[in-house]
């Protein structure tokens, strides 16, 4: 699989998006005008009089868009388009445990056993460690878009063509398809997390395309701590790197 890859583009999608532009090869014009023609007119299976898309919220670009802004309700501006949380999720991650062991020793400066010990950051892996992280970060952003229950299939479909145009091989192909229609199960994806920067970085992402004023992706987001070990201060250090990233 290429899942690095696909993360890489994903990233740049939401840097491009929060700067508003349509950075990172993202042909925005070009994707709304394709899904405009997909979702609209007449009976057609999943229209918008039956509460599917809002056109305007896929203007975060391509997969991105799609991840984070299919869901019923959402429009650019609101509260759950942080992009910049995913735009950075690593450095954003790390700084979330700087400080809260800032805050717990008086300290920022940690020894670098100590850093060691807590996984690299995302951006900064290579190789078959960070194909895997990569995997364990888009399943943990595929299954916080699905929290609320609404990605039907036509939405499913649509994700995986656009993943697709970022160059996804067939084995990811069929992996995201997999992922789309998997029992959401917190504890499973925990298991993935391969240190504990990993797990900040799983749960920082599942905030980025969550709405924590929804029950169903708050009651999520509260699982998927309870399984990664995640202490609340840190969370909520977490959810606050989050929110000011944008």
């Amino acid at each position: 699989m290429n899942a690095s890859k696909i993360l890489q583009q994903l990233m740049q999608q939401a840097g491009g998006s929060q700067k508003g532009g349509s950075s990172g090869g993202v042909d925005v014009k070009g994707m709304l005008s394709g899904l405009s023609k997909q979702l609209g007119g007449g009976s057609s299976q999943g229209s918008s009089s039956s509460g599917g898309f809002d056109v305007k919220s896929l203007l975060g670009g391509g997969a991105m868009g799609m991840l984070v802004g299919s869901k019923r309700g959402r429009s650019m501006g609101g509260k759950a388009l942080k992009y910049g949380a995913i735009a950075g999720v690593g450095m954003l991650a790390w700084k979330a445990w700087q400080s809260s062991q800032a805050a717990k020793d008086g300290n920022a400066q940690q020894s670098a056993t100590q850093n060691a010990s807590e996984g690299e950051r995302v951006e900064v892996l290579s190789g078959e460690i960070q194909e895997r992280r990569s995997l364990e970060l888009l399943q943990a952003m595929i299954m916080a878009a699905r929290a609320d229950g609404h990605i039907d299939e036509q939405e499913q479909a649509l994700i995986t063509e656009q993943i697709d145009a970022l160059g996804a091989d067939q084995e990811m192909h069929n992996w995201v398809e997999q992922q789309l229609k998997a029992p959401l199960d917190a504890q499973a994806l925990a298991r993935e997390a391969d240190s504990p920067q990993a797990a900040r970085e799983m749960y920082l992402i599942s905030v980025a395309v969550t709405d924590d004023q929804n029950p169903m992706e708050r009651a999520w987001l509260d699982q998927l701590a309870s399984a990664l070990n995640l202490p609340k201060e840190m969370t909520t250090e977490l959810e606050r790197q989050a929110e000011q990233a944008g």
